[in-house]
């Protein structure tokens, strides 16, 4: 099933626009306290599109990441007691409770692992928040997670230009697919431990 190619072409497209660098920047304040979507799925296509601003648009999206974490991180602070049972209803529960676990055990660590991997780090941003942790290590754990995560992409991006965007598009669907399968299977394992 063909869900991820048109998506991708229209990504394309929508890198190329002259307002896409403020777009991407909100997408990736929002990201980090509310909004579901990662925005991997805009620094990609914009790395591709113009190789040469790479780096300029990791930057762009750790900083702008990293304070929308800071805002997850006040609402959990500030209004966890009123969330609480939306998120409760919510489809996050599961993951606040692995965010909270993780608290307990790792700290510092559990905000930069999914300040880089494809876990919501939302749901981290809100749970550090609303178990006090201290601003500073969260900050910085959250600097460095997120900058390795951005400048990761951006640098694979710029370094496989239209080669790779040829490239992703002849197998985006499987990536895809591949990615959700494995979401799929972290949450499986989550779950039964």
């Amino acid at each position: 099933m063909k869900l991820f190619s048109p998506i991708y072409r229209r990504a394309m497209a929508w890198s190329r626009h002259p307002h896409a660098p403020w777009y991407l920047g909100a997408m990736s304040f929002a990201e980090s306290s509310f909004f579901p979507i990662p925005p991997d799925v805009m620094l990609a296509p914009m790395c591709l599109a113009d190789p040469r601003r790479a780096w300029f648009l990791a930057l762009l999206t750790t900083l702008t990441s990293v304070a929308g974490g800071l805002f997850g991180y006040a609402i959990g602070y500030f209004a966890m007691d009123a969330l609480l049972p939306w998120l409760q209803a919510s489809s996050y529960w599961p993951a606040y409770q692995i965010a909270v676990d993780w608290f307990q055990r790792w700290g510092f660590w559990a905000v930069f692992i999914a300040g880089f991997s494809p876990i919501p780090y939302k749901v981290f941003t809100i749970a550090a928040g609303a178990l006090s942790m201290l601003l500073l290590p969260f900050t910085l754990a959250s600097i460095v997670g997120r900058g390795l995560r951005f400048f990761m992409v951006a640098g694979l991006m710029a370094w496989g230009g239209a080669r790779m965007e040829s490239l992703l598009h002849r197998y985006i669907d499987r990536l895809g697919w591949a990615m959700v399968g494995l979401v799929a299977l972290f949450a499986l394992w989550q779950v039964s431990r």
